[in-house]
């Protein structure tokens, strides 16, 4: 396990580049696999790396704001606009201004992006990927500000996959 912290500690937004594109696009195969009920490959060669680089620019994106708004809370106790915050309030009080400021841009990214992979120009359902912010991505990432700052880019990849996989299963109800 060491060697895994040391590598995030030392090349940070490498390894999260890394971790989200090959999670996230896990991620994204298995809501297909689950719709589909057969598994195969979802995508061809060239979407299937192009899904990769976007998943691995959506994680700048996202360790920057990881860091960026610990930053935010802390500076907000620090100036007396919060109340000091014991180690649940303060993963959830990240958690939520993470989630409800920037979270419809990286939802409305995500979606633009997804858009240009697949050539096409659906917006259908993105109030769906809005409502995860409170439903799944809220108490996820509270969960994930509670772990060491080392493992917590690993968890948000992995949370990539089990929304993936809820996604999957909502989808395919509605077949």
């Amino acid at each position: 396990m060491n060697w895994y912290i040391e590598t995030v500690k030392a090349y940070p937004i490498i390894t999260a580049m890394i971790q989200f594109a090959l999670l996230g696009t896990l991620g994204d195969m298995i809501a297909k696999w689950v719709v589909n009920k057969k598994i195969f490959l979802p995508f061809t060669s060239k979407v299937l790396v192009l899904k990769m680089l976007e998943w691995a620019l959506l994680a700048v994106c996202i360790k920057y704001a990881f860091v960026g708004y610990g930053y935010f809370v802390q500076g907000l106790v620090d100036k007396g606009m919060l109340p000091s915050l014991n180690f649940f309030w303060e993963a959830f009080t990240i958690s939520a201004s993470m989630n409800l400021q920037f979270g419809p841009f990286l939802v409305l990214m995500h979606r633009l992006l997804d858009n240009l992979v697949a050539g096409e120009n659906n917006w259908k359902n993105i109030d769906k990927g809005i409502y995860s912010l409170l439903w799944f991505w809220l108490p996820a990432h509270t969960v994930t500000f509670m772990l060491p700052k080392p493992f917590q880019i690993g968890l948000a990849a992995l949370w990539s996959v089990v929304l993936g996989l809820i996604l999957g299963f909502y989808n395919a109800k509605r077949k």
